[in-house]
């Protein structure tokens, strides 16, 4: 079968890192375009590659299948949509856009275009957060009563991108990283009932947000997600507990770190954790508590092509594919968010 000829939007550390390898290593693509605006250094890692000056060219070439929507969160709307209109399947970094609407605009265009249309949320492929979907799921913490999911860093540095830093919708923490969060949340619990959000930035200087706190309400759960770029020392990225036990995880997966060295996913060692990284489960064995080190399951960003080979390819959504409902959900959270924090109150969903 043919494969699927592949197109980014932009070749910096997106398109760079995060999805060239995992479509050139991939059988089922062909990476065979890119739009560089100035510099022209994709050809450099993959000899062959088009390098196209404007984004009409991508669309106007009848051989490519996909296009990679790897560009600023504002203009991912107007990129996935003139994508779809010309008849390509679309992968849209995160956030998927920046207001419900658009995202629901965009659901039923790639409906109607019969395209298919998914959001690049390739953290639900982490070493981590596949290890405490694992653990939650293997039922040793019992009822799960109270979550916490950090993404945190400790960078006082303004970002030299201006669409990184200034105060326009789609900027900040909460559009950031914060659908990483949100999304990791809803694999593992579902959308909430309500939510209520603290939202602020913290850096000398900054115009945008640089620090969230959502509070997420489940009948039986709460979950608190929390992201800041104020903190030196972090606490567990993951911290889950239960009727039956806790479970801490720190944030380990070596992927990005790997990527960015020029390491490529080449052999079973990709995505493996150092040991010393394992969670913690605190739980009660035969009526004893027990502190147990949980091994790490690998990560793999790969999977999010393939689950979107099965999709486009054989019309199989399996749980690697990410649909475009899972980014709009995302952004249904964020603009409630925004919502909560405006308001001073509790926001039902």
């Amino acid at each position: 079968m043919q494969p699927i000829r592949t197109a980014l939007c932009s070749f910096g550390m997106s398109g760079k890192i995060f999805h060239a390898p995992f479509i050139h290593r991939n059988p089922h693509y062909q990476l065979c375009a890119v739009w560089e605006r100035s510099k022209k250094i994709a050809a450099d890692l993959y000899p062959g590659i088009i390098s196209y000056d404007n984004y009409e060219a991508i669309l106007a070439d009848p051989d490519i299948d996909l296009v990679v929507v790897n560009t600023p969160n504002i203009t991912h709307f107007d990129y996935t949509k003139r994508a779809l209109l010309a008849g390509k399947h679309v992968v849209v970094e995160k956030p998927f856009t920046v207001t419900v609407a658009e995202a629901i605009e965009l659901e039923e265009l790639a409906v109607k275009q019969d395209r298919i249309l998914s959001v690049y949320q390739n953290r639900r492929f982490d070493s981590d957060i596949r290890t405490v979907r694992r653990v939650i799921e293997e039922g040793s913490l019992g009822q799960i009563v109270e979550a916490e999911i950090h993404y945190d860093r400790y960078n006082l540095v303004l970002s030299p991108k201006p669409h990184k830093e200034i105060a326009v919708q789609g900027t900040g923490v909460l559009y950031d990283l914060g659908p990483h969060v949100i999304d990791q949340a809803l694999v593992l619990f579902g959308m909430p009932d309500a939510l209520f959000a603290d939202i602020t930035h913290q850096r000398p200087g900054s115009q945008v947000d640089d620090y969230f706190e959502i509070i997420f309400f489940y009948p039986q759960l709460r979950v608190r997600l929390k992201s800041g770029y104020v903190v030196m020392e972090p606490v567990p990225a993951y911290a889950i507990h239960g009727t039956s036990g806790s479970f801490l995880k720190p944030r380990a997966d070596p992927q990005e770190i790997k990527l960015n060295a020029g390491l490529l996913p080449e052999d079973d060692t990709w995505g493996v954790e150092d040991p010393a990284s394992a969670g913690l489960l605190h739980t009660n064995i035969d009526g004893q508590p027990k502190k147990l080190m949980i091994r790490s399951e690998a990560g793999n960003y790969g999977a999010f092509y393939e689950g979107l080979y099965d999709a486009i390819q054989n019309n199989i959504f399996e749980d690697k594919f990410v649909p475009a409902s899972a980014g709009t959900n995302v952004i249904r959270i964020i603009e409630a968010a925004y919502k909560s924090r405006d308001e001073k109150r509790i926001i039902a969903l």
